[in-house]
């Protein structure tokens, strides 16, 4: 006789048809991975012939099937309908006996183990769910907190009705599965503490852009239902799995959430199993879990990956009495590994007032009228090309979100519920927005655009944008280097899958103006601060104790970002070129900095760097890229000083950095000079002794060479690169450099522009072309000789 409940730990994936793919995968890691030290709660699981046989009783099933044949899930009401009338037949049959008595016998069991106050989480498990294929992703129930046998068996029960919520009979019919051929198991696992500790997912991969070689986790206070759920906004880190492997430090990346709720256990005698609870702010503002927890989660991730062979999606929670981190649960990752080898780019032609801001999922573009939807009775108003804006979605919201061009919501992070329905659909979401529902007007036509970074943002009007499809195995080899010019770490993983042979230009200004907003030398001396000052820069540097450290540790993060996700490919960073109006608009800036007429002729580059009154804040830049190339082991990062007036100050740079620590030649580094100056192309030899080669600025050197300001409007139509003068000064530079054996290439603004001005270039004998991202697959295709479709 089949059994109707069998414990975890004898379990394993040749078990899925019997008990589904979350209870199989669970049995699945406690036996092979438990002896490397992966901690999963144990318990039992109810089988699908336990389902079955529940299902036979009374004619059951058969009622069942016939209210479901044919109901056209689109209709909400009539789905609604059915799926409610469904629901109550199966809470009015009893379980079986038999089915009863097994689960008391393995309860009993349990308690003998976790005392008989053991909570446990009871949770569905369906035979057709965390297949490759398809994710089933919260279509049933989970019941945490549950206590007591009777509370075990009703919750056995509940979870079976589960099987039919509006969601779940809908998924099924949107992903082509039968009812009938889909059974449930129960599980019931031991709970982790979470509640006093932390939780949330993570995946063996970039879930935005398929980057293999990174684990993005995220991370908030409490039961993860809230993470899941896209109640909250949590904390996010990325893990390079290279360095994580060397064992060397691999966290490139981290988000600070704002974390304001949290699920914990109810106080006892009020009825509820758990309770959502406002996070104390001081505790909002740090992160949930410490780098270590960090690095943990992401041992544990390469072992489940690499036990199953494929990129994972993993739910995680960290015991709070213990502070041992255990996995919940792991299924495959059903959207980026699905992709091919075709790539979607989108860009808008013209923007707009910007209504909102969030988090952006995915890399679309979506534009319709917005219809704000407060609960699911409000669901019919969606019509095919909404946006759809709400405070957060469950899945009883799947039936309409396919119909949405885009979905907005005010909580949740990239892992929520709202985010992973948008990815399989392939809609644009924009999550976390904080107010999006009092922000957009209901009936006003709104733009969604996940085309810009890491920040989603929503625009007045349906503004018009373009599409471009890049088929990878389509494109023919160029005469030459095609390398990116990249400033926003945010997208690195996702410009890393553009054809590339490694990034030109990364401007480390960019990173300082993103990722950390304050002048150097205000958090160098922070505390000669005035109080109110302080307050500011603490807001902006939450979740790191020490004012250097913050500088220092992101910076460092946007390096490494940007190294990872191009390794092993050349990444060349500029260090900082920030102007003195610049630097003066910085968070605590303006003491710092001369008021200057021409600050694009004045306190820049080289002759900052070798300034005493810069020079402490130039050697927080050195500690960031020898943290990156040493610490991280991304040896791939190039270093390239910009704006040398003089010979003279290029041998000071040079033995400056040498003294910080980046030595030339030392561990592979090749420093690179910005070829941006008139004098750097007439004596360029005498330049090419301190450094391996240069990289041509052409926006500056036309400027410099013409006489002429590039950001004075009166004069700009005189501003071109292939003016003949100024083509005379590269044919200069490009021809000292390949007598010197060394690399020249260029990261100006020109080839992005100019196509023929690129093929100029090719003539001339240049080593690489950098370009802006959207411009490389057409300037690629025109050098190879073909037009871009």
């Amino acid at each position: 006789m089949e059994p109707y409940v069998v414990a975890l730990d004898r379990l394993g994936m040749a078990d899925l048809e019997s008990v589904g793919g979350k209870n199989a995968s669970l049995g699945e890691m406690i036996a092979n991975l438990s002896r490397l030290g992966v901690r999963v709660p144990g318990g039992f699981a109810t089988t699908a012939c336990a389902y079955r046989d529940f299902l036979a009783q009374n004619g059951l099933d058969q009622r069942i099937r016939a209210a479901l044949d044919g109901l056209d899930v689109d209709d909400v009401a009539k789905l609604t309908a059915v799926g409610q009338q469904v629901r109550a037949w199966i809470m009015a049959t009893p379980l079986p006996p038999r089915l009863t008595r097994e689960v008391s016998e393995a309860w009993s069991t349990m308690a003998a183990e976790g005392g008989s106050d053991l909570a446990v989480a009871v949770r569905s498990s369906a035979t057709a769910e965390d297949l490759p294929d398809a994710s089933f992703a919260g279509q049933q129930e989970t019941l945490l907190n549950v206590r007591g046998i009777d509370a075990v068996i009703r919750g056995v029960h509940e979870v079976y009705a589960s099987l039919y919520n509006d969601r779940a009979i809908a998924y099924r019919v949107h992903q082509g599965f039968d009812h009938a051929s889909v059974a449930l198991s129960v599980g019931v696992q031991h709970m982790v503490r979470s509640d006093v500790g932390a939780s949330g997912v993570l995946f063996t991969l970039d879930t935005e852009s398929g980057f293999r070689d990174a684990v993005f986790i995220t991370a908030s206070y409490g039961l993860g239902e809230t993470v899941v759920q896209g109640a909250v906004n949590p904390d996010e880190f990325y893990v390079y799995k290279p360095a994580l492997r060397a064992g060397k430090r691999s966290i490139i990346r981290r988000k600070l959430g704002s974390k304001a709720i949290k699920m914990i256990y109810a106080p006892g005698g009020d009825g509820r199993r758990v309770a959502t609870v406002d996070v104390d702010p001081g505790q909002s503002r740090r992160f949930s879990i410490t780098d270590a927890d960090v690095e943990t989660l992401a041992r544990y991730a390469l072992l489940v990956e690499q036990h199953y062979d494929r990129p994972m999606d993993i739910e995680w929670g960290k015991d709070g009495l213990t502070g041992d981190i255990f996995l919940l649960q792991a299924r495959p990752e059903t959207v980026q590994s699905r992709k091919g080898q075709i790539i979607q780019r989108y860009r808008l032609r013209q923007k707009s007032r910007i209504v909102a801001r969030g988090r952006s999922i995915g890399h679309r573009i979506g534009a319709g009228t917005a219809r704000i939807v407060q609960e699911v009775a409000d669901m019919h108003r969606i019509r095919a090309g909404d946006v759809l804006v709400a405070d957060m979605t469950d899945p009883d919201w799947e039936p309409v979100m396919k119909k949405a061009a885009a979905i907005i919501t005010n909580r949740g992070g990239r892992t929520c519920h709202a985010a992973i329905i948008a990815r399989e659909l392939g809609i644009p979401a924009v999550v976390g927005c904080g107010d999006a529902t009092k922000r957009i007007a209901d009936g006003t036509p709104v733009t969604a655009s996940c085309a810009e970074g890491e920040e989603g943002f929503i625009y007045e009007g349906c503004l018009p944008f373009e599409e471009q499809r890049i088929e990878l195995d389509n494109l023919p080899p160029p005469p030459v280097k095609i390398m990116m010019n990249v400033g926003n770490p945010d997208r690195a993983f996702d410009f890393a899958g553009i054809p590339n042979h490694g990034v030109g230009l990364a401007r480390l200004e960019f990173i300082v103006n993103r990722m950390i907003g304050v002048h150097p030398r205000a958090l160098i001396e922070f505390d000669q601060l005035r109080p109110d000052l302080k307050d500011v820069i603490r807001e902006q540097m939450s979740g790191y104790d020490d004012p250097i450290e913050f500088f220092v540790a992101r910076l460092t993060e946007g390096i490494a970002s940007i190294a990872a996700a191009f390794a092993p490919r050349p990444v060349i960073v500029r260090l900082s070129d920030f102007k003195s109006n610049e630097y003066a608009n910085l968070i605590g800036g303006q003491p710092y900095e001369p008021a200057e007429e021409n600050p694009m002729l004045g306190f820049r580059g080289a002759s900052r760097y070798v300034a005493e009154s810069f020079r402490p804040c130039f050697e927080l830049e050195c500690r960031a890229l020898r943290r990156v190339r040493e610490d991280m082991g991304l040896t791939n990062v190039e270093v390239m000083v910009p704006f040398v007036r003089t010979v003279a100050e290029a041998a000071a740079v040079v033995d400056l950095l040498a003294a910080n620590g980046l030595r030339r030649g030392e561990n592979g580094l090749r420093l690179i000079m910005m070829c941006e100056l008139p004098t750097n192309a007439l004596l360029a030899g005498r330049y090419l002794e301190y450094f391996d080669g240069m990289s041509i600025g052409s926006n500056d050197m036309t400027q410099l060479t013409l006489g002429l300001d590039r950001d004075s409007g009166l004069i700009a139509h005189l501003f071109d690169e292939r003016d003949e003068a100024v083509k005379a000064l590269l044919g200069m530079a490009i021809q000292a450099c390949r007598q010197a054996g060394k690399y020249i290439g260029i990261c100006g603004q020109g080839p992005s522009d100019h196509p023929d001005f690129a093929q100029w270039l090719v003539g001339q004998g240049i080593d690489s072309v950098s370009l802006n991202p959207d411009t490389v697959v057409e300037t690629w295709l025109y050098l190879a000789g073909q037009k871009a479709g």
